[in-house]
């Protein structure tokens, strides 16, 4: 449930009902507003008593949620939520492009990418380290060793980084090297990577996973949130279908749907959904179009010669392309 206060009530009266509903062995989260704070009420209802919160001072209204998501819920959280990656933010007036290849394969390659997209508008630069792969004999990445190479270029080129991570492990691993770790498609109902991603202190990109409804995705996301860390993004990057035309289905319609049910940030990750590179500037356009509020895009210094993703890779000149392309999209969307 969420209790709502009435304007400008008094600290003193918000304090007394986070004090009785953790009286009561549940957990309170405040969301506070320049009108109206709304306290969120997380753990077993039947313990409290609604009648008695309801005479408390300043309590206007107790509204019920019945969606099992509860801190992922944009009734908890009314205003969209800002996530601080690095030196950078993803949230509602940011023009956000995480921009890098699927795989860091060396540190040259590394830094001669990282330069590229930060030429050209990319605000995160991405890379893989560790790569769950449908096949065994795939490259599977450079594990820690790419993770410090992703620090260097980083710190290079003044970008926020993020890299995917499949074990505890490799949390371990990637809190010492890059800003935001990424939880893929395959792991998103790895419960107990979850909870390990939600302890980490990094903020979280959490991608829908390739059978996922929007329900499971943000259960899913409350699964990091309940561990104590708000700072998580949503990341569509397309669901498995019939259509065997692109890699995946990019499921546009879930961002305003998101938008709708979470305050969290919505990514939208045209690389992996369409699998083509001819298709992602569209897709891309598309994306902020509908409300994104930002985008996570390959890009390789030579897609024919990648070791991962090769062919949905953009080279230099298509990334610049389209960074110049989406300017006005950026700016109808209302992101100046």
């Amino acid at each position: 449930m969420i209790i709502v206060m009435k304007p400008k009530a008094a600290d003193k009266n918000i304090k007394a009902v986070t004090q009785y509903i953790e009286a009561n062995g549940l957990t309170a989260h405040l969301s506070q507003g320049e009108q109206v704070t709304i306290i969120g009420v997380v753990g077993d209802k039947s313990r409290l008593s609604t009648e008695n919160i309801a005479l408390l001072a300043d309590v206007d209204r107790i509204v019920p949620v019945t969606e099992s998501y509860k801190l992922a819920n944009l009734k908890f959280h009314p205003e969209p939520s800002v996530v601080k990656v690095g030196c950078t933010s993803i949230g509602p007036s940011t023009r956000t492009i995480m921009a890098g290849p699927c795989a860091v394969e060396s540190n040259d390659q590394l830094m001669l990418i990282a330069e590229a997209v930060k030429k050209n508008g990319a605000t995160i630069l991405r890379g893989g380290a560790y790569k769950p792969r449908t096949s065994p004999y795939s490259f599977q990445g450079l594990e820690e060793e790419g993770l410090k190479y992703m620090q260097e270029a980083g710190k290079a080129f003044d970008l926020a980084t993020i890299c995917e991570v499949v074990s505890l492990e490799a949390i371990e691993a990637a809190v010492k090297y890059v800003d935001m770790i990424q939880i893929g498609a395959r792991n998103m109902q790895n419960f107990i990577l979850l909870k390990e991603a939600g302890r980490s202190g990094l903020p979280v990109l959490l991608k829908r996973g390739l059978c996922a409804t929007i329900d499971e995705w943000l259960n899913a996301a409350e699964y990091i949130m309940a561990e104590g860390n708000p700072n998580v993004v949503l990341c569509e990057r397309g669901i498995r279908t019939y259509e065997t035309s692109t890699r995946n289905t990019l499921d546009l319609s879930a961002v305003p749907v998101l938008k709708e049910r979470t305050h969290l940030p919505v990514i939208v990750d045209p690389s992996h959904a369409t699998g083509a590179y001819r298709y992602v500037p569209p897709m891309a356009k598309a994306a902020v179009a509908c409300g994104a509020d930002g985008l996570m895009i390959e890009v390789h210094n030579n897609p024919a010669c990648a070791l991962s993703d090769g062919p949905q890779s953009l080279n230099f000149e298509k990334f610049a392309r389209l960074s110049k392309e989406l300017d006005p999209f950026w700016k109808l969307a209302g992101r100046n």
